[in-house]
């Protein structure tokens, strides 16, 4: 983009912009954390940061930007996390038909960058215009795309801020998220007897033929209304002359049903076990609950809050259901109250990922939304 475009850009898209062509992969998020840092000290907050940056570890801890009240009501946090899924390319950003997005074959990173731009540039306006508030703590959080991991070790107790908001899904401004599943990982290696695939295949048992078949026995995809489940890796093998020794199989089950989650699990470890003993390979297995579902109403404090203040600015609020998890799983987890927002991301994770500059300044307008609506507030 040139300078010139750039500068026609509003301030949120701008920062967007900037922040997105910091590269910031899980576990990598220092440089854009800096800007950050740097972003919120010259607005005058108070900035704490945890130590998750070496107990994770990760490119940096969860940060607070802490913006004292200057009038009565409710204080608020706003979050968003600062990784992204891995960068396969570089990232240049580019204007085309009113959106941003990669000019090169790799994700843009709007994911969460639109986010912290929203943020940081409505807290921008608050103090530069003077603008009363009843306090408000902006958090970041590292290592959020690879298990919430930062938001699960954060302890929101230092907080003053009463609930707060994220904004971290796909789907148009105005969209609140109220329930979203829990997930569990499964990590499968088969350990079978390597032999020369040409000359005594009979004297191996494959590893990789174990994961086929049981892959091939797993009920995946989109299994009821509430509930997925997914193979994402198969890795193993040296060569095509070896019967393959080893194979390790990464998988995922998720469902906003905890029964339901229940019965998929055990049906894909089921699957894993029978592969294991046709085959005659060994089978070790790691599960990992990532993350707890939850489910909202409209009667929650800070839902009722950012439905009233979507509605004030003229958007059509509507409550959904996710089948994603968000920073909003750990908080809950952890005692916070907090609810997911909706800020026009489309095609996350994916080359073809793009923001419009529309919903930047949405969020923008939200932002400084919620600020009032939480000024007065009891």
């Amino acid at each position: 983009m040139s300078p010139e475009e750039l500068e026609a850009l509003p301030p949120v898209a701008r920062l967007t912009v900037r922040l997105c062509e910091i590269p910031s992969p899980s576990r990598q998020e220092a440089a854009v954390a800096e800007v950050v840092r740097g972003m919120l000290r010259e607005m005058g907050a108070e900035v704490i940061e945890d130590g998750a940056a070496t107990s994770l570890p990760a490119g940096c801890g969860n940060i607070i930007g802490r913006f004292p009240a200057t009038a009565p009501g409710t204080p608020i946090m706003l979050a968003s996390h600062l990784d992204t899924v891995p960068v396969t390319g570089p990232i240049e950003v580019e204007l085309a038909d009113g959106r941003l997005r990669n000019r090169h074959d790799a994700i843009l990173g709007g994911d969460n960058k639109a986010a912290v731009a929203a943020m940081l540039e409505g807290m921008r306006r608050v103090v530069e215009e003077g603008r009363p508030h009843a306090g408000v703590e902006l958090v970041f959080t590292p290592c959020e795309e690879i298990g919430l991991r930062g938001a699960h070790v954060f302890d929101p107790s230092p907080l003053l801020a009463r609930f707060g908001f994220v904004y971290d899904h796909t789907g148009p401004v105005g969209d609140v998220v109220v329930a979203a599943p829990s997930l569990y990982r499964v990590t499968a290696t088969f350990v079978g007897r390597a032999a020369h695939a040409g000359i005594a295949p009979e004297a191996g048992r494959s590893a990789i033929l174990a994961a086929a078949r049981a892959i091939t026995r797993m009920p995946l995809g989109r299994i009821d209304a509430e509930t997925t489940a997914n193979v994402g890796t198969v890795g193993g093998g040296t060569a095509t002359n070896v019967v393959a020794e080893r194979c390790t199989v990464t998988a995922e089950a998720r469902s906003r049903d905890e029964r339901a989650l229940g019965i998929q699990l055990t049906a894909m470890l089921d699957a894993l076990t029978w592969a294991a003993s046709e085959c005659e390979v060994d089978l070790e297995t790691h599960v990992e609950r990532e993350f707890s579902a939850y489910r909202l109403g409209e009667g929650d404090p800070q839902v009722r809050m950012a439905l009233d203040v979507l509605a004030g600015l003229g958007h059509e609020p509507r409550l959904v259901q996710s089948g994603g998890g968000s920073d909003v799983n750990a908080f809950l987890l952890n005692g916070f109250p907090a609810v997911n927002l909706c800020n026009g991301m489309t095609d996350v994770h994916t080359p073809d990922e793009s923001i419009a500059v529309e919903s930047l300044e949405a969020m923008l307008d939200v932002t400084l939304g919620l600020v009032d609506a939480a000024r007065g507030a009891a």
